[in-house]
């Protein structure tokens, strides 16, 4: 049926506004295509290198049950250079870091902590990295290890971490025999300590011993 003259207008129009935008709204198009693409890929990806890591992490979760420390240290240095971007990398150098540690082998545990607190897959695991590698640094007691510790605990206290980042500050002090200063570092540390509780009783009381020992004051 013949188009009237209105509708031969807006046709008219249509093919117009096609000849001249053409270009980008199919460039818009093909980006959000390939972006959608991009998208689902990445998802894939993640999901899968997800299951996998975990397979590791059951791995070596296995060979800390059988006491086997050389295997479940490989089993984290796997999880390090494969899946570094899952948050089974960070917990399995957490936990690599307290085997090593226990076994004497510090400067190995330092090397995991200083990974975590570097390539942490999130906030909270980078704390523990930042806070158990500055408690090693501070026992280790050389004045690089106190310069390198003092670096991190100047860095801004992740969020919910307060507390034991003065704590540590604290033990820092007390590692250069500064008890004043440890003392009010810990005294600090106890008044968020008191408002966090989510905090286990544990904490507490480590934190009560130590301000004890320098002659804190505490409620």
């Amino acid at each position: 049926m013949p188009l009237d003259l209105e509708e031969q207008e807006q046709l008219d129009q249509l093919k117009a506004f096609w000849q001249k935008y053409r270009n980008l709204i199919t460039g818009v198009l093909t980006v959000a295509l390939f972006t959608y693409a991009a998208y689902s890929g990445y998802q894939w990806w993640r999901n899968n290198q997800a299951a996998q890591a975990s397979q590791l992490y059951d791995t070596m979760v296995v060979a800390i049950s059988k006491g086997d420390k050389d295997q479940t240290l490989r089993a984290a240095d796997d999880l390090q250079k494969q899946f570094g971007r899952t948050p089974y990398a960070s917990m399995a150098s957490l936990v690599a870091a307290k085997i090593a540690s226990d076994a004497g082998d510090t400067p190995k545990a330092i090397d995991y902590l200083r990974w975590t607190a570097k390539n942490a897959s999130n906030d909270g695991y980078a704390a523990l990295g930042k806070l158990r590698l500055a408690s090693q640094l501070v026992e280790q007691g050389t004045e690089k290890d106190l310069a390198e510790a003092d670096a991190i605990l100047k860095e801004k206290p992740i969020s919910g971490f307060e507390a034991l980042w003065l704590e540590r500050r604290g033990d820092w002090y007390l590692a250069q025999k500064k008890t004043a200063e440890a003392k009010l570092s810990y005294q600090d540390a106890w008044i968020k300590l008191d408002q966090a509780k989510e905090f286990p009783e544990e904490a507490r009381r480590l934190l009560k011993v130590k301000l004890d020992a320098v002659g804190g004051v505490t409620q």
